[in-house]
């Protein structure tokens, strides 16, 4: 959101410097984006406002009520000017949905609608608004300056004066205000203001063009309620209208905004307007929100900061954000404020007391671990026929332990995954093929994988008590020329103890580990070549030119796969593998290298076969 400097100055006075405010707001409040120097001498913040305060801080008001209790300094309450008599209404308002919360209404009889007044453009295109007229900017500057989205009809052009908030029904259609026509469909999902008859409005979205105010009008009918966030969450989303009103609708406000709300622009209206006459609200407010309190010591603020906060900084911090409190001992008791519908239970205020208090404060304290370590037989057997297959040449693998097929079927799980392996068999396969199709690539002449995972047999029983005791389900598989082969645990390895060499080489790993290279997704090409070479001559000369003409997509070490002489010369075949990290690699690219590599080669004296 854009929030103009100037504006928070006429809140708070003492306001420091823009850039001095920027690093404030970043170290306590939001993300700033960026802060833009205007050429009148204001200065504009782009803040990026998190869901979770969007109810009370998408608004310069709400910005400016923060600052002030961050700095513990003076918030100075504007002073709305009001008529001194309020005629009596007629106005009729009735709620047909549960989806609205609250709906205030008050009909302004002889507005004068015009160009509006300069400071009032000014604060507007310091935002990025544009001025229209001053009716419809006082509804702008009002939601821009304490959040809440409000909407002005032209009373004349509604059917009778009276609002109906309803669904709207299947296949009803609406022209929007804005600069290009639009119509949309509605669905009885969305909600609608009505005059009885018309549909004037999207509720919680954007106003109608054939009730929107105009040079002509005479008679306002002003609107300020609260409607479901989710309800206009979902019309704003299918129908692909982001507007500002939208924006803090979704995000939930109080219903208590209301009142602020009306105020503000019934003063506005009452400072552009001389001689209109104002009657009273209608406030249709049904189900008025509980006073929440929050309970929580000193103790459990400790415990989830990880770091004391003195009394009185709590207690400070309480009394800046005007929270209403009582102490007893070491356990506070607060009275939530109406407006912050974010602070629901004694984890919210912690939240809120280290946010405040500084999280830079915390200091980082390695977790004390009091467990006393014990041998476990069984993962020492693992460990050990590990590195038994290892330094016999195998490769560890890991596939899932859940299936597309099999005996034992579980709940609520994907479509391919929903039964669990009753072994590794099927699963080493797989893996199997998968690494022999890219032995070429891995420069390898056989593949030799193994596995160490869990099982589960058909007994429901024996599956459950797999998973405490492992030693029961846990097997060793490979896999070799002679196929697939599998073995209880505890028949491949007996009773075994680590031995010193074995922690001495684990040691020597963490202080030299190896370096990690990214390999790429893209699949490779294989191009074998042969070459006939006087007798004598070493293969180390090939291997240089294939790397020198084999540019950075040449993967690995040039594989030798035959070799024989025959007349006093020799014949050397080598495999290469070509694979790009960025994109999938073409036979004409892969031809042309091999090309360059052939022309060297000739030109060198050898012959290719």
């Amino acid at each position: 959101m854009l929030i103009s400097y100037n504006w928070l100055k006429s809140y708070i006075p003492q306001i420091p410097p823009a850039e001095e405010l920027a690093e404030l707001i970043t170290f306590h409040l939001c993300e700033i984006e960026g802060v833009e120097k205007l050429p009148s001498g204001d200065s504009i913040f782009d803040m990026k406002i998190l869901p979770d305060r969007a109810h009370d801080l998408l608004s310069h008001q709400g910005i400016a009520r923060e600052i002030s209790s961050l700095l513990g300094i003076e918030f100075q309450l504007p002073v709305y000017k009001q008529p001194l008599n309020f005629l009596k209404t007629n106005l009729k308002i009735n709620i047909e949905d549960s989806n609205t919360r609250r709906y205030m209404g008050r009909i302004v009889r002889g507005v004068k609608v015009g160009p509006s007044p300069a400071w009032m453009v000014t604060y507007l295109e310091s935002v990025g608004q544009r001025s229209i007229n001053n009716i419809v900017d006082a509804t702008n500057i009002v939601l821009l300056d304490c959040g809440q989205p409000i909407h002005a009809f032209d009373l004349a052009k509604l059917d009778k004066e009276g609002i109906v908030v309803r669904n709207a029904k299947d296949g009803d259609s609406i022209e929007l205000v804005g600069r290009e026509k639009q119509t949309v469909k509605l669905k009885n999902t969305d909600m609608v203001i009505t005059d009885g008859v018309n549909n004037l409005a999207i509720a919680g979205v954007k106003g109608g063009l054939s009730s929107g105010v105009t040079e002509g009008t005479q008679d306002i009918l002003i609107e300020v309620a609260n409607f479901d966030a989710v309800t206009v969450r979902k019309t704003a989303r299918r129908l692909s209208l982001q507007t500002d009103a939208s924006k803090r609708y979704e995000n939930d406000l109080s219903p208590t905004l209301c009142d602020f709300a009306m105020k503000e622009i019934t003063s506005l209206v009452f400072e552009m307007c001389e001689g209109a006459s104002f009657e009273e609200v209608v406030d249709v407010y049904k189900n008025v929100p509980e006073v929440r309190k929050v309970i929580f010591s000193n103790d459990y603020i400790s415990k989830m900061l990880g770091v004391i906060v003195p009394e009185k900084e709590i207690e400070k911090i309480l009394k800046n954000y005007n929270y209403e409190y009582t102490k007893n001992r070491n356990t506070w008791e607060i009275t939530v404020p109406p407006m912050r519908i974010d602070i629901q239970g004694a984890h919210d205020m912690i939240e809120e007391i280290g946010r405040v208090y500084g999280y830079d404060k915390v200091i980082p304290q390695i977790p004390k671990i009091n467990k006393i370590y014990s041998d476990n037989p069984t993962w020492l057997k693992i460990c050990e026929a590990k590195n038994r297959l290892v330094q016999d040449g195998y490769r560890e693998v890991m596939t899932s332990v859940f299936a597309d097929r099999g005996d034992l079927e579980i709940m609520a799980s994907a479509s391919d995954k929903s039964f669990l392996r009753t072994n590794i068999k099927d699963g080493l396969s797989k893996s199997y093929e998968l690494n022999r199709l890219n032995a070429p690539l891995l420069n390898v002449n056989e593949v030799k994988i193994f596995e160490v995972g869990a099982c589960f047999t058909k007994d429901g029983s024996a599956a459950t008590k797999g998973f405490g005791e492992i030693k029961e389900v846990v097997n060793v598989c490979f896999a070799d020329k002679k196929g697939i082969t599998e073995m209880s645990l505890d028949k491949f390895v007996g009773d075994i103890i680590l031995s010193e060499s074995i922690l001495e080489e684990s040691s020597r790993q963490l202080i030299n580990p190896n370096s990690f290279k990214m390999w790429s997704s893209y699949p490779f090409i294989t191009r074998d070549i042969a070459v006939w070479v006087p007798e004598g001559t070493m293969p180390e000369v090939l291997i240089d030119i294939y790397k020198d003409f084999g540019t950075e997509l040449l993967v690995g070490e040039p594989k030798l796969f035959d070799s024989f002489t025959k007349s006093g010369k020799t014949s050397f075949a080598y495999r290469l593998v070509f694979q790009a990290m960025d994109r999938t690699l073409t036979d004409e690219e892969i031809n042309k290298i091999m090309s360059e590599i052939t022309k060297k080669i000739v030109s060198m004296g050898f012959e290719v076969r």
